[in-house]
């Protein structure tokens, strides 16, 4: 069974760069698609990036083009997502996720595998 943490949130100021972490485990990861959503208290989970199994393709939401960048490391089975020029609107809880394939990545019902979510706070 397919387990997930993410790590790295914190408190950080308007322009910081944070970058956060999702370990995979109980899987193949070089099979699967990953993604990272984040969702604001009182809003809905809103897809961020997503990074193909063979590392070859990205995708990004409107909000965060050209600020964050996804990426993958198979020798430690981890997703990273690499925040640049933090907004207070980019304050959430960010999850990671495994999608059923690369043309849902950004279909939150299409995910078969969360972590438990790490908040990130930005201070204006």
């Amino acid at each position: 069974q397919v387990q997930l943490t993410e790590s790295g949130g914190r408190l950080v100021q308007a322009g910081d760069s944070l970058k956060l972490s999702c370990s995979f485990s109980g899987g193949t990861f070089s099979e699967v698609t990953m993604g990272w959503f984040r969702q604001a208290p009182g809003g809905n989970r809103q897809f961020v990036a997503g990074i193909d199994e063979t590392d070859s393709l990205t995708i990004y939401g409107a909000s965060v083009e050209g600020r964050f960048i996804i990426s993958r490391d198979y020798t430690k089975n981890t997703v990273y997502l690499q925040m640049n020029s933090l907004k207070p609107e980019d304050a959430a809880t960010y999850y990671c996720g495994v999608a059923k394939s690369w043309r849902l990545v950004k279909v939150q019902s299409k995910y078969e595998a969360w972590g438990q979510g790490t908040q990130v706070t930005v201070s204006s």
